[in-house]
């Protein structure tokens, strides 16, 4: 098709351009044979990923591993447009309604133009005049609920905590790509060590704003085989994960319980702040996410850490230490919403019933943990979440019930560490993707005082 050039992918503002470290060719498909083979598997794909059964990342790594054939550029250019398919859903869902031909390849078409390829040996005719009239369309037409790419439930929610301008500038912001944050290990090096061997090394690479210990890359490498990545001096952890550690404020020598570990992040940064002494508890109902937390300890040089999984909240790991604990970290399950730049999938997943139970489970959850701490004790109550339900309104239901806790205010302890936040001025703890640039996170410090 000669006048296959033409295309224009959405503007600038919109689009998620190819990797940086890619020279601009490498975007472009070799051959028709190729477009074919990753047009055909990434509806393929796209089709079970719609199903929103089980996250993304799963489905697109088990489709891959029962298609090994596939070469790696062609997975990389399938994974990111399902993942552009699953951010820009809602508007490309109102594009598509004007196109021919499966929903599917229709979705991916928008999500390939939406990249930047060149898809000439993708479309037929038809096709291709209705993307050339697609990439001309004034998507400002479509209501700001359809420009979010949001469920109609979360859109009304963060309206209604935001109000309409700023929920749309938060939506707009969590369709984008998260930044690749790591943290410095403090127990084995400096962050201006670790920043000058990465500049060194040719990497783009800033300190991080906020975080004291953080370093943010400009573009997405592969990190995995970099020598201070294996020596543990580095760790893959967003900056505003980074910054619950240090509200938990822990001290050396102490007994601290990191109390949903999970895969260990935070662990690991509230056993560097205690230089390596003391002991540290991670507790987690799954042995899978505790298994994967292994070569990360490894890694780190601690010494200090007890990694255990526990039945439930009432395990008898838990109840030996009720009232013997200096310090608790909470990082409850939750809706995950503040991570969507990660794991867009997400909002297309929860629903607003599942908010409830996720409310009583987290109530549960603090109540429990909160027994561990001894008089003068501290808990960090966190979420990945911005949603009231689950944050303040846990919190507020605690403190009902609990008249031995108090609540301390964030912004004290973040200028105690000299840790400067725009916009912390109140008593918990508020991330925000659209203001600060992390995921979206929130946080509460109590204390037991008798």
């Amino acid at each position: 098709m000669a006048h296959a050039k033409r295309i224009k992918p959405a503007s600038s503002n919109q689009r998620r351009g190819p990797d940086k470290r890619r020279p601009a060719s490498a975007a472009r498909t070799r051959s028709g044979a190729e477009q074919d083979v990753i047009l055909s598997h990434g509806m393929a794909v796209l089709a079970e990923v719609m199903q929103f059964s089980a996250p993304a990342d799963n489905t697109l790594s088990r489709y891959f591993k029962t298609h090994p054939a596939l070469g790696s550029r062609a997975r990389g250019y399938i994974a990111e447009a399902v993942y552009t398919v699953l951010r820009q859903y809602s508007v490309f869902a109102q594009l598509a309604q004007a196109g021919v031909g499966a929903l599917e390849k229709r979705l991916l078409l928008l999500a390939f133009a939406h990249m930047g390829l060149d898809i000439k040996h993708m479309t037929n005719e038809r096709e291709w005049d209705w993307l050339a009239h697609v990439a001309k369309f004034d998507r400002q037409v479509f209501s700001p609920e359809i420009r979010s790419n949001l469920p109609p439930w979360l859109w009304q929610l963060l309206c209604q905590r935001l109000g309409q301008d700023q929920a749309l500038l938060l939506a707009q912001q969590l369709a984008q790509t998260a930044p690749l944050d790591v943290r410095v290990n403090r127990y084995k090096t400096t962050r201006e060590a670790v920043l000058y061997r990465l500049r060194t090394d040719g990497f783009e690479v800033e300190p991080t704003p906020y975080a004291p210990d953080g370093l943010r890359f400009q573009n997405k490498p592969s990190l995995e085989k970099h020598p201070l990545f294996l020596d543990g001096s580095f760790e893959v952890q967003d900056e505003g994960s980074q910054l619950l550690p240090h509200l938990l404020a822990p001290k050396r020598g102490e007994m601290v319980v990191d109390f949903c570990a999970g895969a260990g992040g935070k662990t690991l940064a509230l056993g560097a702040l205690m230089r390596n002494t003391g002991r540290l508890y991670a507790f987690d109902i799954s042995a899978a996410r505790l298994a994967r937390f292994k070569p990360r300890f490894a890694r780190s040089g601690l010494s200090n850490v007890v990694p255990a999984v526990i039945a439930s909240e009432n395990d008898a790991k838990v109840k030996r230490l009720a009232g013997k604990i200096d310090r608790v970290l909470v990082d409850a399950p939750c809706t995950g919403l503040g991570t969507l730049r990660r794991n867009p999938d997400l909002k297309w997943r929860q629903t607003e019933s599942e908010l409830h139970a996720l409310v009583q489970k987290q109530k549960n959850i603090l109540s429990d943990a909160a027994r561990l701490l001894k008089p003068g004790g501290r808990l960090v109550y966190a979420t990945c979440s911005f949603l009231p339900q689950e944050n303040t309104g846990v919190v507020q239901d605690f403190l009902l019930q609990h008249a031995n806790f108090r609540r301390l205010n964030v912004a004290d302890e973040l200028n105690r560490q000299q840790i400067e936040l725009p916009g912390q001025a109140g008593e918990d703890l508020q991330l925000w993707p659209h203001i600060h640039g992390t995921d979206g996170f929130y946080a509460c410090i109590l204390e037991r005082h008798t």
